[in-house]
């Protein structure tokens, strides 16, 4: 039976993982689940991946996604801090904040406002582990989960601060139902200090899951936007043919 009888079968919920800038792939998935005509009950994951679950599980469509991402330029959320060193971060994050306010459909405000249930991975400071967001203010949401260290200035959010999901929680597993069946794309880790984590860069544990991964995906950063839409292709393709198989 093929991967795409079986995710007919009963629902599943799709997880994606952080990896820096990788949310070119992650709409390539999102591109194919929906050409198929597959639709999760979950969407969740961590930075990158916490990024594209709520903005697809928020109804903007995955072209929609795609055309908005393959004109992303760095000064679009290039905002940074003369005093970064005090605040912990060299980017505010306020353009960023910003363009997700920009980009989300009209009346999806916070995370119970989904179409789709939404999970978003942050990593809580004060508690020093990943936190799975089912509610709240979903822009701000999403912006804590990629809050990269020293890159973005950590988040504050009903009187806790918050990082990048992928700190703990690079896979994104966090958001998903105990016990669901778990469709799971695994973005290649890219990023130099990623090898001092090797444990969190491997695909998840789960009982019930399926992974999709291209390991070709280029290295993406903000300096390599251009390398976008080949992420985007090759991720797209790459789940096309793992669902005919």
């Amino acid at each position: 039976m093929r991967l795409y009888d079986r995710l007919l079968e009963r629902p599943f919920e799709l997880i994606m993982s952080s990896g820096f800038f990788g949310f070119f792939a992650h709409t390539g998935v999102v591109s194919a689940l929906e050409e198929a005509g597959l639709e999760p009950a979950l969407v969740g994951g961590s930075s990158a991946g916490a990024l594209i679950a709520g903005l697809w599980g928020a109804g903007l469509s995955a072209d929609a996604i795609r055309d908005r991402l393959f004109t992303l330029e760095r000064k679009d959320f290039w905002d940074p801090d003369p005093l970064f060193w005090l605040r912990g971060g060299v980017l505010r994050g306020e353009r960023f904040q910003t363009l997700l306010e920009e980009v989300l459909p009209p009346g999806i405000t916070r995370i119970e406002d989904c179409p789709t249930t939404v999970r978003v991975v942050v990593f809580d400071i004060a508690d020093r582990k990943a936190r799975s967001l089912g509610s709240g203010p979903l822009a701000t949401a999403i912006r804590a989960s990629c809050a990269v260290p020293a890159m973005f200035q950590p988040i504050e959010l009903d009187n806790r601060r918050y990082l990048d999901g992928g700190i703990t929680d690079r896979a994104g597993i966090s958001a998903a139902t105990p016990g669901a069946r778990v469709l799971y794309h695994h973005l290649p880790a890219k990023s130099p200090w990623r090898k001092f984590t090797p444990l969190l860069n491997r695909p998840p544990v789960h009982d019930d899951l399926h992974l999709l991964m291209e390991p070709s995906l280029p290295r993406m950063s903000p300096f390599h936007l251009h390398r976008g839409p080949e992420a985007y292709r090759l991720a797209r393709e790459m789940t096309l043919r793992a669902l005919d198989k």
